[in-house]
């Protein structure tokens, strides 16, 4: 097992910067997942851990050894540096059996024939592949030929798994169930891990710890928990929440109330005193509020007439079973509100909306800072 350290990485590509100055640390055993959109470089930092790629400038450890270092040219092979990678494409070998796959970079190692079968046949007992060991590739669906491959990465008993959107060719459920399955593996192997994955449900559900990433900037590094109720900025908070976090902007009034022209909302006394203490009062901020602490008047454990509650128009009705998705209207300004099943809204009608001001989020309209 080994911790990996990013020191002062940059990858510039020609002109452009694919990662800038990332600074980032894996604890021994961490599930740690960089997650963005495409192209935020994620998958450009995946691939100058595995040594696929060489740093522009600064530093790569695992565990205690330097394998790259852009100011010293040092760079260690990715053969020499033990860690394992799984890509979205699965990437194995047509003519070659499951175990034969499984078996591949142990035989080049030149392992002892019974060494090779014993860890092959753990492996494919630990992955459920024990039946399908003398199939070819072609004769597995996609989950199973997925688990070919991660039995692949696993038989070598690598310091550190490097795996690149391994669930993104499988379909919806499948997805699911592999998530779960992968997060159990890597409990009981507690192998390091960096996943790289541009789905924040899968983010949410599988990291320890969750590094989100935009045009080659590291944003934020936390907890599931933590990137969700305290993002650091509107990026963060849009990118991690299903449907994303409702943005509008309004100023802070001098008698504690957020005005936004078409409706006002009363901030709590510890929230003004934030405001006023940042010199904010009688600015423009971005308020930022999820859909799922905007409440059906109807049905809200809190209401206070007039100061968190504001009559809104129902534009549409995502009906999901038990939740609805409803995206309201106040004059200009749209938003969205996960209600629970038992609301009766229909588009058209005009309701009252709760804001839940406790949940609620100011940002630096300049720069998308959190402010809280």
């Amino acid at each position: 097992m080994a911790e990996v350290k990013l020191v002062n990485v940059w990858k510039i590509f020609g002109g452009f910067v694919a990662v800038r100055d990332l600074s980032l640390e894996v604890g021994d055993g961490e599930f740690l997942v960089l997650l963005g959109p495409s192209g935020c470089g994620k998958t450009t930092t995946l691939r100058m851990i595995a040594g696929l790629e060489e740093p522009s400038r600064g530093r790569i450890i695992i565990g205690d050894k330097v394998v790259a270092d852009a100011e010293r040219g040092v760079f260690v092979p990715p053969k020499e540096r033990d860690v394992a990678m799984v890509f979205q494409s699965y990437a194995l070998y047509p003519h070659m059996s499951v175990y034969d796959n499984i078996a591949f970079p142990l035989k080049l190692r030149k392992l002892p024939k019974q060494e090779i079968d014993k860890r092959v046949r753990e492996v494919a007992e630990m992955l459920g592949l024990t039946e399908l060991l003398n199939r070819k590739p072609r004769e597995l669906s996609g989950g199973q030929r997925q688990r070919v491959a991660l039995g692949r990465a696993i038989v070598r008993r690598p310091k550190v798994f490097l795996m690149d959107e391994p669930l993104s060719n499988l379909d919806a459920k499948l997805r699911v169930k592999m998530r779960a399955e992968l997060k159990k593996l890597q409990r009981q192997l507690g192998v390091t891990t960096i996943y790289v994955t541009h789905d924040q449900v899968e983010a949410m559900t599988m990291g320890d710890r969750i590094a989100v990433m935009n045009k080659g900037i590291l944003q934020q590094v936390g907890t599931p928990e933590e990137v969700y109720e305290k993002p650091k900025n509107t990026f963060v908070a849009g990118f991690i929440g299903t449907p994303p976090m409702n943005f509008i902007e309004g100023t802070v009034r001098e008698d504690g109330f957020i005005d936004f022209g078409e409706f006002k909302l009363k901030l709590l006394p510890d929230q003004f005193e934030v405001l006023q203490e940042a010199n904010i009062v009688e600015k423009t901020i971005i308020f930022g509020i999820r859909p799922e602490d905007i409440y059906d008047a109807m049905f809200a454990q809190i209401k206070i007439p007039g100061e968190n509650m504001a009559r809104a128009k129902v534009d549409i009705v995502e009906n999901l079973g038990g939740e609805k998705i409803v995206h309201l209207r106040i004059g200009e300004i749209t938003f969205q509100a996960k209600f629970t099943g038992e609301s009766k809204v229909k588009e058209g009608q005009e309701i009252d909306v709760v804001f839940d001001m406790k949940r609620a989020h100011v940002f630096k309209k300049e720069n998308g800072e959190a402010v809280f």
